[in-house]
């Protein structure tokens, strides 16, 4: 349905009439889709705000799906995920997401659903979905004189009242490591997670950030930057995410085969040292300080501001003003960080998944140098 989002609506015959008229001053529009929702953004100059406010609410609240466009894209949906197998770090989340109890299906999985979709599932899926309760708005720019009538706009899209969709609750729990075997991959892909049953706060989110920093944020942090220096790996990551029910806090990177037990080991000497309280208030108020600038950055431009709100907002239906970030990272301090971690780690909620040619006993063995550091 977001790829048949720009079609036939009920003033454009087709999506190029309608991308010609949406973009015919610059501006710029596009759409995906998560678990758990459908996002439609668009940017235009100041002086065209109005004219493409029309042109969404054409997408949004008045398309007409067809049988010509659901053949289309049903090839360019089944083009994009053939894509995605063959890129390992995507193939890694939804295999290790279904194993912790998610009901998600795998890219593989997906693929075999594309013959069996009708016109009436997508209009029935429309119909469900698109209701006035169950929308969430973010505009940004220069709104001043202008908040009155972009909300009566949008009150007066043609939408049914419907109900606002419940998140629906996983059941989750710890798995063995889960490999996801490519005879013809060099090195070894990985992902894994904590899981907490709940929503972090947004100071919490904050006290995460600056952990996240700490472990990998830049060439001298203690894993990623260790693991540089060390020549055991190009690129890994950490992140913490929440939304209404859950919060993971996930690792990921590649690591050549014969480096992957060093990385680990190196990884596990880290987490162990943080859920002990082994945090200098250096690295703390450095990862303030980087998080601060951050922020400040984050307000540069009016996409920036909008992906800030963007990111609590339609997944939880709360949000924090831009204004009292500050005041949360300040306030961030040594108990919070290690408390968290030792929530996160200590949960009994939590898995690793691996794309690569290797022996499954393998993994065992990594994941096991993690799960000996709670």
């Amino acid at each position: 349905m977001e790829h048949m989002a720009f079609g036939r609506n009920a003033k454009f015959r087709d999506e190029q009439a309608y991308e010609s008229e949406f973009t015919k001053n610059g501006a710029y529009h596009n759409a995906w889709t998560s678990d758990y929702f459908i996002a439609y953004e668009s940017e235009c100059a100041d002086f065209g705000w109005e004219r493409i406010l029309d042109l969404q609410e054409l997408a949004v609240a008045k398309p007409r799906f067809n049988e010509e466009e659901l053949a289309s894209e049903k090839g360019n949906v089944r083009s994009e995920l053939t894509g995605y197998q063959n890129e390992y770090s995507r193939l890694i989340w939804p295999k290790l997401q279904q194993s912790l109890g998610e009901d998600v299906l795998t890219y593989g999985e997906r693929l075999k659903t594309i013959n069996n979709i009708e016109l009436k599932d997508i209009r029935d899926h429309y119909r469900r979905t698109h209701t006035a309760a169950n929308m969430r708005f973010i505009i940004t720019g220069n709104l001043h004189g202008r908040k009155r009538k972009i909300i009566n706009m949008l009150e007066n899209w043609d939408l049914k009242p419907g109900k606002e969709f419940e998140m629906p609750l996983s059941a989750y729990r710890s798995t063995k490591p889960v490999l996801i075997r490519r005879k013809d991959a060099s090195n070894m892909s990985f992902g894994f997670s904590f899981i907490i049953q709940r929503a972090l706060e947004p100071a919490e989110q904050y006290a995460m950030t600056c952990l996240n920093h700490i472990l990998n944020g830049t060439m001298s942090s203690k894993i990623f930057g260790a693991a540089r220096k060390k020549g055991l790996v190009y690129g890994m990551g950490s992140q913490a995410e929440s939304d209404r029910q859950s919060s993971t806090w996930d690792f990921y990177g590649e690591v050549n085969s014969e480096n992957a037990t060093d990385l680990f080991d190196l990884i596990a000497v880290e987490l162990g040292k943080v859920i002990n309280g082994d945090i200098s208030e250096e690295d703390i108020a450095a990862a303030k300080a980087y998080a601060l600038g951050h922020h400040q950055m984050l307000a540069q431009t009016a996409e920036q501001i909008s992906a800030y709100y963007l990111r609590d907002y339609i997944t939880t239906g709360n949000y924090e003003p831009m204004a009292d970030a500050p005041k949360m990272i300040e306030n961030i301090d040594k108990s919070t960080i290690v408390q968290l971690a030792r929530i996160f780690m200590q949960s009994g909620i939590s898995g690793l998944a691996v794309v690569g040619n290797m022996n499954k006993g393998i993994l065992d063995e990594l994941w096991e140098r993690i799960l000996s550091t709670v």
